[in-house]
């Protein structure tokens, strides 16, 4: 079993940062994606960033150019720095994880309960 666990959410004015980190631990032997979603009020989830093992990130065009994910596989750890946050950032943030606890197992997705951002105007 795999847990995530979020930290650095908050609120925040308009054109401000907030900086979020997630450490998976338990069972793990590598972790093939690992990145943030994010779902606001009466929206469907949708993604944020991801970062691959390989290096490969995948941004989604409305963050493009403000916000940036980085991993440290060291540690388990990715992070999210959110710059030019806007109201329409607000949302509930989700650490994703794609986690292989052996050689040769099927990777299963793991999700965090969820950090609150609240930018406002």
């Amino acid at each position: 079993q795999v847990q995530l666990v979020e930290s650095g959410g908050g609120l925040v004015q308009a054109g401000g940062s907030l900086r979020l980190s997630c450490v998976a631990s338990g069972t793990i032997f590598t972790i093939n994606n690992m990145g943030w979603y994010r779902q606001a009020p009466g929206k469907q989830r949708e993604l944020v960033a991801y970062k691959l093992k390989n290096g490969y990130i995948n941004t989604a065009d409305a963050v493009k150019g403000r916000f940036t994910i980085s991993r440290d596989d060291a540690k388990n750890t990715v992070h999210l720095q959110m710059d030019g946050l806007s109201p329409e950032d607000t949302a509930v943030y989700y650490c994703n994880a794609v986690v292989a606890s052996a050689p040769e197992t099927v990777a299963i997705d793991y999700w965090g309960q969820g950090t609150q951002v609240t930018v406002s105007s």
